[in-house]
């Protein structure tokens, strides 16, 4: 227990996206009873095969069904995250409780995780999550998968790179792409990738930015794979972490410049991760989608979206 709490201390703010260790440390084990439920309770086992339809569970962490493929990115499941200490998590406590429980959610058949920080790779969660999926990952984090649990695949992805995954239900390309973040988990290990993901399935396309600050390189690069059904991005955690996350009307900017045509915010109202206020990420999105009606398809944790 005192090595863990000496490496996550030493972490700083590298592996939480900013989060203040020292502010940080508490001791798990706690329920989903001390946390405010979410506002909406998804219901997948409703969703047709024939389309996409997702729901944002919180933060990161995406529940998709794309055409029958069951498709969950950053699984972050638990009320706790951080460093994995025996029965226990020491790290920031949720805001908001995750939209569904592991024992909710239907079997999985691919897992994306963007890169290895504590908020989007959580070994608990790794560790719960039912079926046998395949795992695509970024480069040099695979490591970091719990060993108890057995996966079907696991695939490194360098930028650019893609790979098709087999499932029961069907087949799925995921590329990675590059964003502007970075990977370290524990400060030191900076050789760890760190990606965004084109998923591509049916003709149809959707991408997911992961963490990322303001960058070109979605115009420049990515706007070549789509055009995109809908663009899942970050929005929270920019204050004073600018150089790493972006603002919502940056967030905006790049799923433009994508050629994105719906939109569907992450990355906020789950944890403490900065100084901005609570509600002030999805406001400002608001204010700045305010002119194209429609496009913004979710706005709380738990609601759900049917893209086609």
């Amino acid at each position: 227990m005192i090595w863990n709490r000496r490496r996550f201390l030493a972490a700083g703010a590298a592996g939480l996206g900013g989060v203040s260790a020292l502010a940080a440390i508490g001791e798990s084990g706690e329920t989903n009873s001390k946390v405010p439920p979410a506002a909406h309770t998804p219901d997948p086992g409703s969703w047709t095969d024939n389309g996409i339809t997702l729901a944002w569970l919180g933060h990161s962490t995406v529940l998709i069904n794309f055409y029958g493929v069951r498709i969950l990115t950053d699984p972050v499941l638990f009320p706790r995250i951080g460093i994995d200490a025996w029965l226990m998590s020491i790290g920031p406590l949720r805001l908001t409780s995750c939209a569904l429980p592991p024992s909710q959610l239907p079997d999985i058949d691919l897992v994306l995780v963007s890169h290895a920080h504590f908020d989007h790779l959580d070994t608990p969660s790794l560790a719960s999550i039912p079926g046998r999926p395949a795992a695509v990952m970024a480069a040099s984090t695979s490591d970091l998968l719990p060993r108890k649990r057995r996966y079907k695949s696991i695939q490194e992805l360098y930028w650019k790179q893609r790979v098709r995954i087999d499932t029961p239900r069907g087949d799925v390309e995921v590329r990675a792409i590059e964003v502007k973040h970075w990977g370290a988990r524990l400060g030191r290990d900076t050789y760890r990738g760190y990606n965004g993901y084109v998923i591509k399935r049916e003709g149809r396309s959707l991408l997911f930015g992961g963490d990322t600050a303001h960058t070109r390189l979605f115009f420049r690069d990515h706007h070549a794979y789509g055009p995109y059904d809908a663009a899942i991005m970050p929005i929270g955690a920019y204050e004073p972490w600018i150089y790493n996350h972006c603002t919502p009307e940056q967030s905006v900017a790049m799923a433009d410049d994508a050629g994105a045509r719906l939109f569907v915010p992450i990355h906020h109202k789950a944890f403490r991760l900065s100084h901005e206020p609570f509600d002030e990420p999805i406001e400002r999105l608001e204010r700045a989608l305010d002119a194209e009606e429609g496009r913004l398809v979710i706005r709380d944790v738990g609601e759900t979206a049917r893209i086609v």
